[in-house]
């Protein structure tokens, strides 16, 4: 049996939709409901798998049905506070990796207790953790890169690098120049139109392989030095550079049109678009590494976890469910109909884009190598929103040193309001 909803928009209806969702209501046949909650209303690719596993979990067993509702993910994050305030969370809920630590601290999730050999088979950035304790866990994970047409280095006599041999920042640099002069107005799509989390998960990244980062994650109480030290206004005077050269622009479509379209050399962007590229350059694709900015390349990562609510009166039954998702067989098939990194690496074998001949698997090789999760605190949400404010402010021609100066003033306020959230 499979009891699959979809709700409709708005915190007010998806908190109607999903009430009594904590557990503890018996089904005619004497087994124990517990409401899982999705964001993936809309993405009929992830809802299939979830149908399956929840069909085959529910007929695996006689004391618990799980009973899914989906809902559009615009609206996900403010049901689930919304949820929360009412005390109606669902028992199962999914979430995306940055805002894990700040659900843990806010009281709406619990520890996860998963076996160890689930959680130590898994991409370390697929795993949402708090102060030492894991909360969530995730069928997969994205990946940026950087995409080229092999025939356009090779003509312009450009290096291509490898994950071993990445670019440094003064190559990408000749190497941008070099494009230009070629007959590429604005060589690089850097993805600068898009807003929101993009900002933090793709340009942090570069930041922290130029050596600052986002906050102090020896303490998490301040972003001082790290936000505004010498490396971070090195990084984000090239930021403000690339722009002014012409090199990245915000002007273009969200998306990866303009690569496909060969209106722009190089593309950094994510695992997401890759299928639409392959088709555009085929075997002519190249998916690169990014370049090294100082201390090695970076990449975001933490992707859409699963975790199990406070007030689930059956956590047993939640977590015997979450257990039973966690098949290589499932992963993989979130992977190839997603078009995202498998977890585990028995998910990598089965997948046919990632498997080890696929034509995907440079961004598993991306993953494992350069991935750095989002600083894993409360204080994430604001920390993204202020650095999307201030990359934004410096690509339009801002003082650097003054604008990160005030970044960090705005984030270590919230974390001292808040207490140090806990650490």
């Amino acid at each position: 049996m499979k009891i699959v909803t979809v709700c409709a928009a708005g915190a007010l209806a998806l908190t109607a939709c999903g009430q009594a969702g904590q557990g503890g209501t018996t089904t005619e046949d004497g087994r124990e409901q517990l409401t899982m909650w999705t964001h993936s209303a809309g993405n009929p690719a992830e809802l299939e798998v979830y149908e399956q596993i929840i069909e085959d979990f529910n007929a695996s067993q006689d004391q618990y049905e799980v009973v899914s509702e989906s809902f559009p993910q615009g609206a996900y994050n403010d049901a689930i506070v919304a949820a929360a305030a009412a005390d109606d969370l669902p028992c199962l809920l999914d979430m995306d990796g940055p805002i894990v630590a700040n659900w843990a601290w806010a009281g709406y999730l619990q520890p996860l207790e998963f076996p160890a050999e689930i959680t130590g088979s898994l991409l370390p950035t697929a795993v949402g953790t708090y102060q030492g304790d894991i909360y969530s866990a995730g069928y997969w994970d994205a990946a940026l890169a950087v995409f080229a047409r092999q025939s356009v280095l090779e003509k312009n006599d450009i290096r291509i690098p490898t994950v071993d041999d990445p670019w440094t920042v003064d190559e990408f640099d000749d190497a941008l120049e070099t494009l230009q002069a070629a007959g590429y107005e604005t060589p690089l799509d850097i993805g600068a139109e898009d807003k929101g989390e993009w900002w933090s998960y793709a340009y942090s990244p570069m930041l922290q392989s130029a050596g600052g980062d986002e906050i102090d994650r020896d303490t998490y109480l301040s972003a001082d030095g790290a936000l505004n030290g010498p490396e971070a206004v090195d990084f984000f005077t090239w930021f403000q550079e690339a722009f002014d050269k012409g090199w990245a622009s915000a002007d273009g479509t969200i998306g990866n049109e303009e690569f496909n379209a060969d209106e722009v050399a190089l593309s950094y962007t994510g695992v997401w678009n890759a299928m639409d590229s392959l088709e555009a350059a085929g075997d002519d694709l190249l998916i690169l590494p990014p370049p090294d900015f100082g201390t090695g390349p970076r990449i975001g990562g933490g992707s859409w976890q699963w975790g199990i609510s406070s007030s689930c009166a059956s956590p047993e039954g939640a977590r015997a469910y979450l257990e039973f998702s966690f098949k290589d067989e499932y992963i993989a098939q979130f992977s190839d109909k997603q078009v995202v990194i498998p977890a585990t690496a028995g998910a990598e074998m089965l997948s046919e884009h990632f498997g080890e001949d696929g034509d995907l698997r440079p961004f598993v090789e991306l993953s494992q190598k350069f991935a750095l999760a989002r600083p894993e605190t409360p204080a994430y949400p604001v920390i993204s929103s202020t650095f999307e404010k201030a990359a934004k402010d410096i690509m339009n021609g801002a003082d650097v040193g003054s604008t990160l100066d005030g970044a960090v003033q705005e984030i270590d306020a919230n974390i001292a309001s808040n207490d140090g959230y806990g650490f």
